[in-house]
């Protein structure tokens, strides 16, 4: 093979995606879980086991993913992005997204799009999300990033936009904003319009054809990210939980089991089974994948008490695992027992706080914010055994996994007293963790 050839198969070689991406919100399928076993550091700080850090173009609560070399974030500039104090022109708004060489932390490129008007204007609830919520997803050869309003663009690795397509203009009517992400399913590019049209679309990820649309009124009230579960794509709404055929958008079957009259995190799945929780009194409920129309009463597994309220939980070998506020929780995924249910200590000897901001607060560029709010965003993500839940204030809570509650560490970047809503990537024994404009790695 001749020197030119082998240099363009390792460059190729480069740009596809591995087995140890995480190429989509909470990585593969949605788990929370690392691909693989390497260990990933369980304590970090300014200046231990911090590979480098990134500043990026402007805030965002989005997660990053990663691909092959690359990672991908999104963020916005242009209008409030030192928060409402700093709001200018609305028609400066712009929405990014950034691609940062993974070995340096370099910024290969950054594409921008308008803010389609007339926009949502920052303040209240929706400063809680901002303009750049929705996290990417690749199939390690083109990105796809959702910017609400904005629509959904396509890019190849090398920042060409490859097609964009409209999803819709609406406004939520609680003032929320916008989170769901989308993701992939074969050759279909599924994105969660839920508030943008009260629906889910399908599009050709090649040619950005749209294949199909799902609308519903019953998506108002739903911030969470869809998980293909088997043969079907679940969601959980206000009430209910839904699948849906992925190729062509039709409702196959729903179950009840949920009271609340929201759901802000994901469902997770085992393959067969779909977890689903809700808050303030809206429980929670093991649904068997599968069926036709209402399987309410063949296919609920269990139900049980309230769950994780924004952070979506982890389910590994067999139990449910989330972090909320001051409480850690276990529960048996087979049963729904609980498992243990823990109160956290903090350093100082008191509990620790969420942290979450309130509405007119100092923003994504302010300080570190106070009161108790809706708790963390960030949902906890596992690597080698060991549970990583971010608080929004910054802090890393590194807990061993198992019947018991075994905390292993506490970890911040000092310096950085930013928001901290993103979940973190993990690939090939690195930790991934994205602050309100600043991008770190996080490996031996």
């Amino acid at each position: 093979m001749s020197t030119r050839l082998t240099l363009f198969v390792l460059f190729a070689s480069s740009m596809i995606g591995s087995a140890a991406d995480w190429p989509r919100f909470r990585g593969p399928n949605g788990s929370g879980i690392a691909p693989d076993d390497k260990p990933v550091p369980v304590e970090w700080s300014a200046t231990k086991n911090l590979k480098w850090k990134t500043t990026l173009p402007g805030p965002g609560s989005s997660s990053p993913i990663v691909v092959a070399d690359r990672i991908f974030v999104t963020c916005w500039s242009g209008y409030a992005t030192d928060g409402p104090q700093s709001a200018g022109d609305i028609t400066a708004l712009k929405r990014h997204l950034v691609c940062v060489d993974r070995t340096t932390g370099k910024i290969l490129w950054d594409q921008s799009v308008p803010a389609k008007q007339p926009e949502e204007r920052y303040g209240g609830m929706f400063a809680q999300n901002g303009y750049a919520s929705h996290t990417p997803v690749s199939d390690g050869k083109s990105v796809f990033a959702f910017f609400g309003k904005s629509g959904v663009h396509a890019y190849d690795l090398e920042g060409k936009e490859l097609w964009q397509a409209d999803v819709g203009d609406w406004d939520d009517r609680r003032g929320w904003g916008s989170a769901s992400s989308p993701i992939l399913h074969g050759d279909v590019l599924i994105v969660p319009a839920l508030v943008e049209s009260q629906a889910m679309y399908g599009f050709d990820k090649n040619t950005g054809k749209q294949l199909w649309k799902a609308p519903s009124e019953g998506f108002a009230g739903t911030w969470g990210t869809p998980v293909l579960a088997g043969a079907d794509l679940a969601i959980a709404v206000p009430g209910e939980v839904w699948g849906f055929n992925p190729d062509t958008g039709k409702l196959r079957w729903y179950a009840t089991g949920l009271q609340s009259d929201s759901v802000c995190n994901s469902v997770v799945t085992d393959g067969s089974a779909v977890f689903a929780m809700s808050e303030r009194g809206g429980g929670s409920v093991a649904i068997k994948a599968g069926g036709k129309g209402d399987v309410s009463a063949t296919n609920t597994l269990w139900t049980g008490p309230n769950g994780s309220r924004i952070a979506t939980p982890v389910l590994y070998d067999g139990r449910l695992y989330w972090i909320s506020g001051t409480i850690a929780t276990c529960r048996d995924a087979k049963t729904g027992v609980e498992i243990y249910n823990e109160r956290i200590e903090s350093s100082g000897g008191g509990t620790t706080t969420a942290a979450a901001p309130q509405g007119g607060g100092q923003g994504f560029g302010g300080g570190r914010r106070g009161g108790g709010g809706g708790g963390d965003y960030a949902s906890p993500v596992v690597a080698n055994g060991h549970l990583y839940h971010v608080s929004r204030r910054g802090e890393v809570l590194v807990a061993k996994l198992g019947p018991k509650f075994e905390l292993i560490s506490r970890n911040t970047i000092e310096g950085d007293t930013s928001d901290h809503s993103a979940t973190p990537a993990i690939s090939s024994a690195q930790l991934f963790l994205r602050s309100a404009k600043t991008l770190y790695c996080i490996g031996e």
